[in-house]
């Protein structure tokens, strides 16, 4: 038994911890969730989707300290001072450990920003937001050669997302809500290492690794309907401690079997190369590479001269 002064009580676990023992358990707890779910295999380089806020900076360095090969990729959205703060925070934590950061940016590298390309797609902020990040992020690991994507999403995202799936009857999202997504039709695979860890735990995870991350919300969210799922939710778990990990993990372990969707480069409409950018798409045209067009037809930016460009030019 740990003598050492307690800092954070973790009440689904009926316990208290101390510094050093809480930071064990969240590594411990990622452990888990790779090794129950298959996530990763040692040796594997891996690409984190860093967003400059707790979760992905959390993932990031727990990776790290399990031993992984890990570079970080930021997406520049062009939310005004929003994201001009989360690439500082992102790029900070990544030159304080001496860690690989690329810099990808909606506005200089693609023409349009998520504000006015939602505008003019007609999409919601967060519809846009979402198809720009999974583009850019499998686009960079093909680029990189990465065997696995690694997002920060925990348990009371994943809880959430849940919870308006299952509300709705969504059985196709039902179907792909599982924490490793394998690689298939030309798309990377992608793992969800935080799963058994809460928005808490990380928040405090940062605190006692002093890591210093971006706490404000994207001002788009505002609205989001998994917002008020997450607030519903924290709600019951109140006077259910644990009551989040058994919604979620009950669905892994008796449901998510029935609603599985093959994921073989075999299953769901023939994939080939988009005649723009050459990602895979079941359309001639990817759908990043329309919202492109549509973005940037309607809203004319003075473009310099962009990375991908400079890239065909060379």
């Amino acid at each position: 038994m740990c003598r050492g002064p307690a800092v954070i009580d973790v009440r689904r676990h009926n316990a208290n911890f101390c510094a050093e023992h809480f930071v064990r358990l969240c590594r411990d707890q990622t452990r888990k969730s790779i090794d129950q779910f298959a996530m990763l295999d040692p040796g594997d380089r891996v690409l984190v989707a860093v967003s400059g806020g707790k979760d992905s900076l959390a993932v990031w360095d727990i990776l790290t300290e399990l031993g992984f090969e890990a570079d970080g990729f930021y997406i520049g959205l062009g939310i005004g001072e929003y994201s001009d703060e989360s690439r500082r925070y992102a790029e900070r934590f990544a030159e304080s450990r001496g860690l690989s950061l690329e810099v990808d940016d909606l506005l200089r590298d693609h023409g349009f920003d998520v504000p006015n390309g939602s505008r003019a797609a007609k999409r919601a902020p967060c519809s846009a937001c979402g198809l720009s990040k999974r583009h850019l992020f499998d686009d960079a690991a093909r680029r990189g050669g990465y065997d696995a994507i690694v997002t920060g999403h925990n348990l009371d995202d994943e809880a959430a997302v849940l919870m308006g799936n299952t509300l709705h009857w969504q059985v196709d999202y039902l179907g792909r809500q599982m924490p490793h997504l394998p690689a298939a039709n030309g798309f990377p695979k992608k793992v969800k290492p935080l799963v058994r860890l809460t928005e808490r735990d990380t928040a405090a995870y940062c605190l006692l690794r002093g890591i210093d991350y971006l706490v404000d919300e994207c001002p788009m969210a505002a609205g989001n309907k998994h917002l008020s799922y997450k607030a519903a939710l924290n709600d019951i778990e109140v006077d259910s401690p644990g009551a989040k990990h058994a919604f979620y993990f009950g669905f892994l372990d008796r449901a998510a079997e029935r609603f599985a969707v093959p994921t073989t480069d075999e299953s769901g409409p023939p994939v080939t190369p988009c005649e723009r950018c050459q990602a895979p798409s079941s359309n001639g045209v990817c759908a990043f590479c329309r919202l492109t067009e549509r973005a940037t037809a309607a809203v004319p930016i003075e473009m310099g001269r962009t990375r991908r460009r400079a890239k065909v030019a060379s």
